[in-house]
């Protein structure tokens, strides 16, 4: 298996030292070192880039920091179940640059499938995945008591938002990205708030997400419209962290990763200011994205205890905004389908699919030729459907 010890910072080293000694190294050091990307900007990255990034951006010195998030002393186990063989699955993976897939039914493993040099051991970034934990983690809040109500307003917790065009949106309106707030989520337009937000420059006092987001205008009321906004959710992880007083990756290592049964370390990045970005950027291996899963089939009960109120996913995973997609809604930061399933979804095509009718979990991760288009995401849909019909038919 690959060697985990060597660190990204001996480059300037293995530069000094020659072939000889990079050609010693594991292979996935190897390839990380040779498409090493040269700038922090990962909308800008190439295929090749993405290839070798994602699997170590908790390991790119220039990147971000990372806080760590232990794993459970008793992992949940995931004992083997009915092989399920999925025609044309070779060629799916190859079209969809897949890394790592992982399906359970009934909490039992029926497929698990690695490439592009990945396995099992290794972490592979979430991007907007991460969605789904911070909003998780709200829930948590709610019946620990440290946060009131879904209708407090964000401004109550989150210091620097009073007066700008947040300080009427509420808990929930935040969790529904209904806030209102103008907002650009393009990724492959350099100009666009998505790709600009993370460059802001943190006002005394303040989280720079707070320095950006609290300068933006107004484009609809409250609770009207939705508008898909990375930037909300890095607000509804500061408004967990303040009001619980602990960061994000120490909560949700209390609350998620070891309750649920997590069998490997993960981490999460930090933004300029030190706070998780929380709307992105878990580090994680697939089986334990695929854990997620279960936890919520499992309606937020894990190590016998109820780490939510025992109605938060009845809310959380069912449609609370409509989108511009037939079939489909958004909830707690959910993605949401009219026939009940649900799914957590990263750019580049990183998703935790959730059927709870059919006790169904499909965890995957990919690096796609772009960030949300392409032909991927819809080649994606169709094989959760393929999936589903092969369960009903008894495969």
């Amino acid at each position: 298996m690959r060697k985990r010890s060597i660190a990204l910072g001996i480059v300037g080293a293995l530069a000094l030292a020659g072939a000889a000694t990079f050609a010693s190294l594991d292979k996935e050091t190897r390839g990380i070192l040779m498409y090493l990307p040269t700038n922090a900007d990962v909308l800008t990255w190439s295929q090749t880039q993405r290839n070798a990034a994602f699997r170590a951006l908790d390991r790119l010195p220039f990147l971000a920091k990372a806080r760590e998030i232990a794993p459970s002393a008793n992992p949940l186990p995931l004992p083997p179940g009915k092989p399920l063989t999925i025609p044309g699955l070779d060629d799916y993976f190859k079209s969809q640059n897949a890394s790592a897939m992982v399906i359970l039914q009934d909490g039992k493993l029926r497929l698990e499938r690695y490439a592009l040099d990945f396995d099992a051991q290794g972490r592979w970034t979430s991007f907007s995945v991460a969605k789904s934990y911070t909003s998780t983690l709200v829930g948590a809040a709610i019946l620990d008591g440290s946060i009131k109500s879904l209708e407090d307003k964000v401004s109550r917790y989150v210091t620097g938002l009073q007066g700008s065009a947040y300080d009427d949106v509420t808990v929930r309106q935040l969790l529904t990205m209904s806030s209102g707030v103008k907002w650009n989520e393009d990724y492959e337009d350099p100009n666009s708030d998505v790709s600009q937000f993370n460059k802001a420059k943190p006002e005394p006092g303040l989280d720079a997400i707070v320095s950006y987001m609290r300068k933006l205008p107004r484009a609809h009321p409250p609770g009207e419209k939705w508008n898909y906004n990375t930037g909300e959710t890095n607000l509804v992880g500061l408004l967990v962290s303040s009001a619980t007083k602990k960061p994000l990756a120490e909560y949700l290592e209390e609350k998620i990763w070891k309750p649920a049964g997590m069998e490997a370390k993960a981490t999460w990045l930090l933004g300029k200011t030190g706070q998780e970005i929380a709307g992105c950027c878990i580090q994680a291996a697939t089986r334990d994205y695929a854990r997620m899963g279960l936890l919520v089939l499992a309606n937020g009960v894990a190590g016998g205890k109820q780490i939510v109120p025992a109605d938060w996913f009845s809310q959380a995973i069912v449609k609370q905004m409509p989108i511009p997609f037939a079939g489909r809604g958004y909830g707690f930061q959910w993605w949401t389908y009219d026939d009940g399933s649900v799914a957590a979804r990263g750019i580049f095509g990183q998703g935790i699919f959730i059927d709870p009718k059919r006790k169904l979990v499909i965890a995957s991760n990919a690096n796609w030729s772009r960030a949300n288009l392409g032909p991927e995401p819809a080649a994606r849909e169709a094989f959760y459907r393929q999936v589903r019909a092969l369960v009903d038919k008894g495969e």
